[in-house]
C-alpha cells in the first residue's frame, strides 16, 4: 500500500509518495541503523545496526559515554539527518529517504525539540517564545494560538510569567519555557538533547519531572539523551550505548 507524508498531515501540498509497511504502535521507531562520518581513512562508523522502538506514554533514556553515538542517533530520529543504512518509521511510514522538505513537515507537525541550551528568544517574552512555532506552522488563528501558548506555559509551572522576558527567567524556567515551545504543534514525540545539562540537580530533577508528567498524562513519547544517571533511574526505559549500539535495557 502507498501512503503521502500528506495523509498524516491532514493539509498541506502534495509530496513525494513513501513506502507504507504495516500498522505500528510505535510514535517513532529506528531499524538497523547506521551512520557514518568522515572521509576516507577519517571515516568512522557511529551507529552500528541500531534498533529502538519508542512507544506512546513512555520516557525514554540513552545514556553512554561521550562519542558512542547516542546524539547522532536522536539527530537521525529528529529527520534532522540522514542515515546511510536501515530505516525510520513515525507511526507507520518509512520516513527514511523523505526530502528535505518533507522532513520538515513531519518535524513540526510530529517531533518537539528541547536540547541543553534553551535557544530562546531573550528579547521575547516567554509567552512569545511559545507563539513563535504555532505561528511558522500556522494552523490556529491567532487567539487560539495565545491561548494555547498561556496553557501551556501554566502546565509547565510558568503561567504567572508568561509575559516575563526569558532572560529575566532564572535558567530552571528557561528551560520549561522551552518544554513549552516544543509542545506548541502538539507532537507525539519529545526528543531532548542533554535538556538538564546547564542545570543544578534541584533544576534537573524538576525539569525532568515537568517533561515525564507531560509526557505520560498526554500520552506522549519522550526520548531523552543524557549523561545525568537520575534522569535514567526515573525514565520508564533505559537504554545505554557504547561504541554504536545498545549493550544494555532496564525497566
Amino acid at each position: 500500500m502507498i501512503g503521502k507524508i500528506k495523509r498524516m498531515m491532514g493539509q498541506g501540498t502534495v509530496v513525494n509518495e513513501v513506502k507504507e509497511t504495516k500498522p505500528r504502535q510505535t510514535t517513532i521507531a529506528a531499524e538497523k541503523l547506521e551512520r557514518f562520518l568522515g572521509e576516507e581513512e577519517a571515516r568512522v562508523q557511529v551507529l552500528k545496526g541500531v534498533d529502538i522502538h519508542v512507544y506512546p506514554g513512555k520516557a525514554y533514556a540513552i545514556m553512554g559515554p561521550s562519542g558512542c553515538g547516542k546524539s547522532t542517533l536522536l539527530y537521525l530520529l529528529g529527520l534532522l539527518d540522514k542515515p546511510n543504512g536501515g530505516d525510520i518509521y513515525i507511526g507507520d511510514l518509512n520516513v527514511t529517504n523523505i526530502s528535505d522538505h518533507e522532513a520538515t513537515q513531519l518535524r513540526n507537525r510530529y517531533l518537539g525539540f528541547v536540547f541543553q541550551f534553551h535557544f530562546l528568544i531573550k528579547e521575547f517574552t516567554a509567552l512569545e517564545n511559545v507563539l513563535f512555532p504555532m505561528q511558522r506552522y500556522g494552523i490556529l488563528e491567532p487567539a487560539a494560538m495565545v491561548d494555547r501558548a498561556q496553557d501551556l506555559l501554566s502546565l509547565v509551572g510558568l503561567g504567572m510569567k508568561s509575559h516575563r522576558r526569558t532572560n529575566h527567567l532564572s535558567g530552571g524556567e528557561q528551560q520549561r519555557v522551552a518544554i513549552a515551545r516544543a509542545l506548541a504543534n502538539a507532537p507525539q514525540v519529545i526528543l531532548a538533547d542533554e535538556p538538564t545539562g546547564n542545570l543544578d540537580s534541584r533544576n534537573s530533577a524538576k525539569v525532568y519531572e515537568v517533561m515525564t508528567n507531560i509526557v505520560r498524562t498526554q500520552n506522549l513519547s519522550l526520548v531523552t539523551v543524557t549523561h545525568n544517571p537520575d534522569i535514567s533511574e526515573v525514565s520508564d526505559v533505559a537504554l545505554r550505548m557504547e561504541d554504536g549500539h545498545f549493550i544494555s535495557k532496564s525497566h
